[in-house]
This record gives C-alpha cells, structure tokens and sequence, in this order.
C-alpha cells in the first residue's frame, strides 16, 4: 500500500460542501473510514453542516446515493466509502469493479468530483489495517475530496467567465449590423 499522499494542507475548507455516501457492510470498518475523512475535513475549517452523510446497506448501492446526491449540486464533492472483503468467491472483484466505474461514471456525467473510497481487502486484518490506524485511508480520501472540491471550484469559475465572454459576443452579434466570422473561414475578417 502506497503511503505518498499528497499534501492538502493549504487547502482552506471554509465553504466548501461535501457529500458522504457510507457502507453499513463492514460497518465498524467504514465508520473508522468515516471518522478519518470527517477530521481531515474538520481540520481544514470544513464547516459540520456543510456536510451531509448518507448510510446505505453496502458498497454496491454507494453509487446509486452518490449519483443523488451529486445531482442536487448541492455539493463540492462526494466521498463513497465501503469496504470489501475477499470471500470464498470472486463476487468482491465484481462489486469493487462496477463500483468503481459507477462512481467515476457519476463525476464525469455530473461535473461533481467523487472520491472512490470503497477499499477492497484479501481479509480481516488488511481491512483493519486500511481502514483504522495511522495507515487507515480515511484521511486521505478527505484530503483528496478537499483537493478535488478545490480544483473543481476554479475549473467551474473558468468555465463561466469563458461562458460570459460567449454570451457578450452572441449578445454583440446579435444586434446585428455584420454577420459574425464563421469558424469555417479563418480569413474572413
């Protein structure tokens, strides 16, 4: 397990409002997951009610809350959290595969960053490792959600000036003394 994080301490979290979506399967591993990622916000002066939590039964059914919490764009950015231990088939490998292209699926359709948090272990003790402890992931999935609601802000404040500049010039060439240059012919003036 890599432990090269990146740094998110420069991060200021004051307004910034994050969704978190929390397995109950595994629970007492997901709720130290849970602490982790609420301290990493906590510490970067996110406020508590500028959080919302959402439990639901397993890691399966984080995408589906995620995908309605990211299509309220109430929300910076959503945390999924879960995790997934290896049993005696591979249904673990099916459920941390379709989870994860879920939940990226969410954050390319709504333009809402989603942090894949679902961890999925060999066993018991990798579990408790990952999830508990200074190795425990939880908050790095904070931090990385306070990265991406961060990047996602300026992206967002860039794509509405670009829009504004848009809009002024179809304003303009919507009065309508000339026709405006076609994008086709880059030598009509």
């Amino acid at each position: 397990m890599s432990e090269d994080f990146p740094n998110a301490a420069l991060i200021d979290g004051a307004g910034l409002r994050f969704g978190i979506v929390a397995a109950r399967f595994n629970q007492r591993h997901v709720d130290d997951l849970l602490v982790q990622a609420l301290d990493a916000l906590d510490r970067a002066g996110v406020a508590a009610e500028d959080i919302e939590t959402v439990r639901v039964p397993g890691s399966q059914e984080v995408p589906y809350a995620a995908a309605m919490l990211a299509k309220t764009y109430e929300f910076d950015c959503i945390i999924a959290l879960g995790i997934v231990i290896a049993g005696g088939t591979s249904h673990h490998e099916i459920i941390a595969e379709c989870t994860a292209q879920a939940l990226q699926r969410v954050a390319i359709d709504t333009e809402i960053p989603v942090i894949n948090g679902i961890v999925t272990v060999n066993n018991e003790a990798q579990a408790v490792e990952r999830s508990a402890g200074p190795t425990g992931r939880g908050r790095a999935f904070g931090e990385a959600a306070l990265q991406m609601a961060d990047v996602k802000r300026r992206l967002v404040g860039r794509l509405d000036e670009i829009d504004a500049i848009r809009a002024a010039e179809a304003a303009q060439w919507g009065a309508g003394d000339e026709e405006p240059p076609s994008p086709e012919d880059p030598w009509k003036l």
